[in-house]
């Protein structure tokens, strides 16, 4: 939307970063059966802009589980308004913790995961 954009159409990086985040957060919750926590922005790296109008999609893959963290690999991918085209635009690797009722590190589960 225009109020997430400069004032040439660019949408903002940290909007980007933050739906990143979110399905990121969405994928790792699935892994680790609950609560999870973002702890660390690992790699960030912008190919194209985004502009206003454009589709954003955001895809997930898990790269690692570790006792209570999960390392996810997110590409953003958009379908542009003006001509349909599909491109990738960014791509990040984050890291998150599975939390406890309490906020605290817990084991992620052995799943089918591994």
């Amino acid at each position: 939307m225009p109020a997430n954009a400069n004032p040439s159409g660019d949408i903002f990086g940290g909007w980007i970063m933050s739906q990143m985040d979110i399905a990121g957060g969405i994928h790792a919750y699935e892994v680790a059966k609950g609560r999870v926590a973002t702890v660390a922005v690992d790699a960030m790296t912008f190919h194209l802009p985004v502009y206003v109008g454009d589709v954003v999609s955001c895809y997930c893959s898990t790269l690692r589980i570790g006792t209570t963290s999960i390392a996810v690999k997110v590409e953003t991918w958009v379908s542009r308004r003006s001509s349909g085209e599909v491109e990738k635009v960014t791509e990040g690797r984050f890291t998150f913790v599975a939390i406890d009722q309490n906020g605290r590190p817990r084991p992620v589960p052995k799943n089918d995961h591994e």
